[in-house]
């Protein structure tokens, strides 16, 4: 005795037995209940959905005489007539199937419709069925669309296609169009524990949840994977045997992951890369698992109330609401996107484990924690870029008095003159950006200021301008001169060399961070580093205490403040009060969201700064940098300073 497959063992014989498709089925009922027929249909869809099944039963229904043979036109062909088996045996005459595949020319297709002219021999109408249509000739279409169009009265066309952009246009309308849907997974697996109940076969809700995600959305392919997992587990579905047959990665393995990615902790991440690697398990099927649960965890997230996500019956669910809990939204939207896109860069990789490994240290690279911290970076970079953007020689203005002077004494006094500021002389004042500032430097060249800014030149005032109204670039001063006062001595503007001040234009561009200091502040400040000194708390805790203010505190409960809702999460708030239990302070933590102004972090980077602002000040103040400055027009490599 031969053994039939499941896949046709189980066909559907009508459209009560039909799985995952009541759109289909619904029209098709009240069009044979009401015979409003169509002369040709077209079913699309991806394969094995139901599309040949749905024109034999579509066929025997037309056809189907009764038990009593006195039957007529019914959506519910009785399946015992001579009709109804011969259509199932494929041996009635009256039923045409050609598989357009291998009988893609016109002669074919002429072949076909040559018989359309003759009547029906044993039933109601003639039924030709068309598959996979759009694999015809242009003139194959061509030869058919006459007889398609305006058919005998007894002629009914059933066309099939997985691809139904193929098909011309001419055709489609020509035809009623039945798009059957893929089957949800839920179906399919439903529908396996129907068919192993009947053939008495042990399975495993898990081994049937994967056979359902592995046929994606084919109830043929699900049936043949049945068959090779009842021969490949002896008689019996195991999970472990369900996934060594199709080669999935146990969950536990992406729980893993996950846990390690949300901890942050990159070498478990890499041992267990490793250990994928080791058993064999493909890496693709990994992130296909990880695109599955985070997808998961993102609708749980949303909404916790959703039955699709969470099931009680399921021992992944307890992890699952963990996992969900743990990881902040914003994080599980991004790790969801660099898995998809992951799954196409493993082919280009000379080792898809590899790749595997670098998608999942790209998942931390990438974490906001880290970007945050890349942040902190680069501001301390840009800081010691902006020291050394100042040009090294920079046209400037000297004021030199046009009187000889015997002594620096007169100068020093000089230089507590005032200069007439730009503002004060409305109708010749200069435009915002061509404003120069003035200064009285020493002729003896010890240490000079810049007067103008970068790029401007002041020209120079001879003596001949003296009785010129023009108050540019000149000031009058009362300069002793050997005992005696000279007035109305002229200083010339002349263009000098100066060192660049960098220290002032950093100061100027540096942005600070707001940090008002409170008494609570330097309490929790202690507390905090207490608990990391000890290690008491890592990850995402460390980052919660680190960017939380406290605001109050009570003898049992105390009052956070954070400006990043996503840090706000029930687990780390359950570890962190865990922490400062053991460390003696039993209280209760309270968190709202808010402006902060002192916490932890903000110390930390106040204290960096400072730290960093001796460094470069002791490296600016040293005469020899100052001098190659000067002179040599050097620079500071951008970043080479840092605080030790």
């Amino acid at each position: 005795m031969s053994y039939l497959v499941l896949a046709r063992k189980y066909r559907p014989r009508n459209f009560t037995e039909m799985v995952g498709q009541d759109h289909v089925v619904q029209a098709l009922t009240n069009a044979l209940t009401t015979q409003r027929l169509h002369h040709a249909y077209l079913f699309t869809g991806t394969r094995g959905v139901g599309k040949t099944t749905v024109s034999r039963i579509l066929a025997k229904s037309l056809n189907c005489h009764g038990p009593d043979g006195t039957g007529g036109i019914t959506a519910t062909p009785c399946g015992i007539c001579q009709v109804c088996k011969d259509i199932d045996s494929g041996r009635f005459v009256d039923y045409t199937e050609l598989d357009a595949a291998s009988n893609r020319g016109v002669d074919e297709v002429q072949a076909l419709l040559e018989q359309a002219v003759y009547k029906p021999v044993q039933g109601r109408f003639k039924v030709f069925m068309i598959d996979e249509v759009h694999m015809l000739t242009n003139t194959a279409f061509n030869a058919m669309l006459k007889t398609l169009e305006e058919p005998p009265e007894y002629l009914k066309f059933v066309l099939a296609t997985t691809d139904p952009q193929k098909v011309p246009v001419t055709v489609l309308s020509r035809c009623l169009q039945f798009n059957l849907r893929p089957i949800a997974p839920e179906t399919i697996r439903e529908h396996l524990q129907k068919v192993l109940q009947i053939e008495n076969v042990s399975a495993e809700v898990q081994s049937l949840k994967l056979l359902a995600r592995a046929a994606r959305g084919s109830m043929r392919d699900a049936l043949s994977l049945t068959d090779q997992a009842i021969a490949f587990g002896a008689g019996a579905l195991g999970e472990v045997v369900v996934r060594q047959m199709l080669g999935s990665v146990d969950r536990s393995y992406v729980f893993r992951l996950l846990h390690a990615l949300a901890l942050g902790d990159a070498r478990m991440v890499v041992e267990i890369s490793e250990t994928l690697r080791l058993n064999g398990l493909s890496a693709a099927a990994t992130l296909e698992e990880m695109s599955t649960v985070l997808q998961r965890m993102a609708v749980l997230q949303a909404v916790p109330e959703h039955t699709g996500t969470s099931d009680d019956t399921d021992p992944e669910s307890s992890e699952l609401l963990n996992l969900a809990q743990t990881l902040p939204p914003d994080e599980t939207h991004l790790l969801y996107s660099i898995c998809l896109h992951g799954r196409s860069e493993l082919g280009l990789a000379p080792d898809e484990y590899a790749a595997l490994t670098m998608v999942l240290l790209r998942l931390l690279a990438f974490k906001p924690q880290a970007s945050q911290n890349r942040q902190t970076q680069k501001k301390t970079l840009n800081e010691a870029v902006a020291l050394v953007t100042t040009p090294a020689l920079r046209p400037a203005v000297a004021l030199v008095p046009a009187v000889q002077v015997s002594n620096a004494a007169p100068l020093a006094a000089a230089n507590q003159a005032k200069i007439q500021p730009w503002e004060d002389q409305p109708n010749q004042a200069p435009k915002p950006a061509e404003k120069a500032q003035v200064a009285i430097s020493n002729i003896a060249g010890s240490s000079y200021q810049p007067i103008t800014p970068a790029g401007q030149h002041i020209p120079v005032i001879s003596m001949s301008m003296a009785g010129n109204q023009t108050p540019v670039n000149r000031l009058n001063l009362s300069v002793p001169h050997t005992g005696q006062a000279q007035s109305a001595s002229i200083i010339e503007a002349i263009s000098v060399r100066v060192q660049p001040d960098s220290r002032a234009e950093l100061s100027a561009s540096r942005s600070t961070v707001v940090l008002l200091p409170t008494p609570d502040g330097d309490f929790w400040y202690a507390t905090v580093l207490a608990l990391i000194a000890s290690e008491a708390v890592t990850a995402m805790v460390r980052e919660l205490a680190l960017q939380s203010q406290l605001i109050a505190r009570d003898t049992d409960q105390w009052l956070l403040r954070l400006e990043r809702e996503s840090l706000n999460q029930t687990n780390s708030r359950d570890r962190l009060t865990a922490a400062l239990h053991a460390a003696g302070h039993a209280v209760r933590l309270q968190v709202e969201i808010g402006r902060v102004t002192d916490n932890p972090a903000r110390r930390n980077a106040q204290v960096e700064a400072e730290r960093q602002l001796t460094a470069e000040k002791i490296i600016f103040d040293n005469p020899f940098v100052q001098e190659m400055m000067r002179e040599f027009g050097a620079k500071i490599v951008p970043g080479s300073i840092q605080a030790c």
